[in-house]
């Protein structure tokens, strides 16, 4: 049995290394034309036509309003494996491949699109998914990065979206009900490593505020006006004074950004906007710092009597770390040639990833390899190594997935059975919607 895997791993490492021109054109392509989240919709139209030009799969588009997903081996009886894929870039200015908007895949997702794609080339043009236990999904994940929240506010009102995370959506919306195992990858400098495995990071709550003051002439009648920005700026010096509260462990960073500090400047400011995330290493220590800054903020419009609105927007939970997954790609990872020297065991990220929302419920895995240089969303980002970068994370993947699927299906089944979530989909959309709300305090006399 062990020489019949070995032959499966052989083959598909076989199938990838031969359709390396069409894994790094589309990796391409997608990198030319970034768009930002749920607005991929010519990149959504790029992976459904490769999967159906491709590798004649059927396709479900529009999973979560864009996005789409390809199906295989549906007619197994065993556990289902999702291999995700990101399609949204981010804003980086400064970037020299940024489009004239700012838009940019500085975050790598471009790679991931065509890391899974590689995944499903070496599973289906090897024929080896076919001697396997279980079915395997692959789905392009709209809207990772948490960015543009007027935009994504109005699809809410709408009632297009719900949630502001993609993965978030395909919770809601039942895509990842009958999956079992999510796997993906993220692409980090990690220096003259070859792969970190078994990241951990901080979860977030968003924040959109509004401090309303009153006007009046800034020269000769400001003691008429309700200054809305000093009442910002106390919050902020509110929420500093919290820092010295929290554990060291629980990670907690808060970072708000005032968005709007008044209209003109004679005119005592009434209408100040702030937006910040409140992030921490786990669900409680995130709602712990949170009430600590909402009573940071409504502190500051009490101060000086004005009124305040503070939008709660349920963010992204800590990604947790299944050590049995890491165990299985640990040795995958030693199999394609990456020594032990080479491998970054255990990566603490105080950022966020919209897969915590995912391994709260189901066993995940989510390695970031090299090959890129610069931090991420920055205009130093640059990839270095494409050889590297657009194949060894999706033979790393796919050899992973014939591990968890062979022999019926039995190192999948084992890790499920000894599997407990950390949230059920009823608990976890019930800690999203607890987070969904908005706060209103009136301290300004009429």
């Amino acid at each position: 049995m062990g020489i019949e895997k070995e032959i499966m791993k052989s083959k598909v490492i076989s199938a990838i290394e031969e359709n390396r021109s069409l894994i790094f054109d589309i990796g391409r392509k997608v990198y030319q034309n970034p768009e930002l989240g749920y607005k991929e919709f010519e990149t959504t139209k790029l992976v459904k036509e490769f999967f159906k030009n491709e590798l004649n799969l059927n396709v479900v588009d529009n999973i979560a309003y864009t996005g789409c997903k390809a199906q295989i081996n549906e007619d197994k009886s065993g556990p289902k494996i999702a291999v995700l894929g990101e399609l949204d870039g981010i804003v980086c200015n400064g970037h020299q491949d940024a489009l004239d908007s700012g838009a940019s895949h500085t975050c790598g997702h471009n790679v991931q699109i065509a890391g899974m794609l590689a995944v499903a080339i070496g599973l289906i043009k090897s024929d080896v998914y076919k001697e396997l236990d279980g079915k395997i999904d692959f789905i392009a994940t709209p809207a990772e990065e948490f960015v543009e929240l007027d935009y994504r506010n109005k699809l809410k009102e709408k009632g297009i979206i719900k949630y502001f995370g993609g993965k978030q959506e395909l919770i809601r919306n039942g895509t990842f009900d009958d999956v079992d195992i999510s796997i993906m990858f993220h692409v980090l400098d990690t220096g003259d490593k070859k792969v970190l495995v078994g990241p951990v990071s901080n979860g977030f709550i968003g924040k959109d505020v509004r401090f309303i003051g009153r006007e009046a002439h800034a020269g000769n009648a400001q003691h008429k006006g309700v200054n809305a920005l000093n009442a910002a700026l106390l919050a902020m010096n509110n929420i500093n004074a919290q820092k010295e509260t929290f554990l060291d462990s629980d990670k907690v960073r808060i970072h708000p950004i005032i968005t709007k500090g008044g209209d003109i400047v004679n005119v005592v400011p009434a209408d100040v906007r702030m937006e910040s995330y409140t992030r921490a290493r786990t669900v409680q220590a995130m709602i712990d710092a949170n009430e600590k800054v909402n009573r940071s903020l409504i502190a500051g419009a009490m101060a000086v009597g004005a009124n305040i609105e503070i939008k709660e927007l349920p963010g992204y939970l800590p990604i947790l770390k299944h050590q049995n997954m890491e165990d299985i790609l640990f040795k995958n990872l030693l199999s394609l040639g990456i020594s032990r020297d080479d491998i970054i065991q255990g990566g603490d990220f105080t950022g966020s990833f919209d897969l915590g929302d995912v391994s709260h419920i189901m066993p995940t895995l989510h390695p970031m390899f090299g090959g890129i240089r610069g931090e991420l969303h920055s205009k130093e980002y640059c990839i270095v190594d494409e050889e590297y970068l657009y194949l060894e994370p999706a033979k790393a993947l796919a050899l992973t997935i014939i591990d968890l699927l062979f022999d019926d299906a039995k190192e999948a089944k084992n890790i499920l059975k000894d599997f407990t979530p950390a949230m059920t989909k009823e608990e976890y959309l019930s800690f999203m919607d607890s987070n969904d709300k908005i706060i209103k305090k009136e301290f300004l006399n009429k």
